[in-house]
């Protein structure tokens, strides 16, 4: 049973994080409205085609004229959650018929459990027409998915285990790099829900400025109340630009962090650490690469969804990190 459970949650993971790049791409390709209620798209399965059916649709909906090319890949990306929804109630009752109970059971059930709440931020996400915050949270989420399909696979994955000497400095510093991460997804998500990716055409500047432009409590203020369409988004260009302005300081907050921590992992000069420390590098340079490279190329769409996925591999090294240390042991980890 544990090697069909490790199996499961292998695949498991891996759809969970097409999930999210495919979820970022409906975003950012502004198909997120592409079907105006939920869990259907204009009251049908699929997306309305006939020549009847779209005059239906467009009369029940007469503010969102059928855009079939959105409205499937808001679909797909639906049908692609339900999947993977079935496949972590799957393994939530693996976990559970196991005798020897030796599988994750509370982490299995954890999942399930973010899994519903996921779903529920899913449909405010639409009724809700984007507001910045659902469709965030809907994101962080997300990641927290990933992450914990992540930390159920390097439990239980069965393979050697080397000590890690003097981790006393490192159980502060991954749970600095884990909290600092989460910040900056968040940031992200709020930099990209709010439109503001091209609020700074400029690098390492913003206007010709390193302070923000705008008032800060307008650019992060949460709750704007209900009725709002945010697509597009709401704000003026200078809270836009505070916003931005704030995830790249954030952006440096984590690198200095993830450097030291990954210069002490390759400092022991042993296989295990050495391959972590690598990992945790490489993540975090190609992730500061698509960042400025989506400045300089003025947001082309592919290289806006690497980002999310190089997000979701940071994050996936930093877990890594942190399960090493606060289990006591570095375990080979193909990232």
């Amino acid at each position: 049973m544990r090697q069909t459970f490790n199996r499961l949650n292998l695949l498991t993971l891996v759809l969970t994080f097409v999930l999210i790049v495919l979820g970022a791409y409906v975003r950012l390709s502004n198909a997120g409205l592409g079907c105006p209620d939920w869990p259907g798209c204009y009251g049908h399965i699929g997306v309305p085609d006939a020549t009847h059916e779209v005059a239906a649709a467009e009369a029940a909906y007469p503010e969102r004229p059928v855009e079939a090319p959105k409205a499937w890949k808001e679909m797909v990306h639906r049908y692609l959650a339900g999947i993977v929804g079935l496949l972590i109630g799957g393994l939530a009752l693996l976990a559970w018929r196991d005798r020897s109970r030796a599988l994750p059971r509370v982490l299995s059930l954890a999942t399930v459990a973010v899994v519903m709440v996921q779903i529920v931020f899913g449909a405010l996400t639409v009724t809700l027409k984007v507001k910045p915050i659902i469709v965030t949270t809907h994101l962080m989420l997300g990641l927290t998915t990933l992450s914990l399909l992540w930390w159920m696979w390097l439990g239980t994955r069965g393979t050697s285990a080397t000590t890690l000497p003097k981790a006393g400095l490192l159980k502060p510093l991954s749970i600095a790099a884990l909290a600092l991460l989460c910040g900056q997804i968040f940031l992200g998500g709020w930099t990209s829900t709010n439109y503001a990716a091209l609020a700074c055409p400029d690098f390492p500047a913003c206007h010709d400025s390193y302070l923000p432009k705008g008032d800060l409590g307008e650019a992060f203020k949460l709750w704007r109340g209900l009725g709002i369409d945010y697509e597009f988004g709401v704000l003026d260009t200078a809270a836009r630009a505070s916003i931005h302005l704030v995830h790249r300081y954030g952006a440096l907050a984590l690198s200095l962090v993830l450097i030291a921590v990954a210069g002490y992992l390759l400092s022991l000069r042993r296989s295990p650490f050495t391959q972590l420390g690598v990992a945790l590098l490489a993540a975090l340079a190609l992730q500061v690469a698509i960042g400025v490279g989506l400045i300089h190329l003025q947001l082309p769409l592919w290289l806006a969804d690497a980002h999310n996925a190089g997000a979701a591999l940071l994050l996936l090294a930093v877990l890594a990190l942190n399960h090493a240390v606060w289990r006591g042991d570095v375990r080979r980890v193909a990232l």
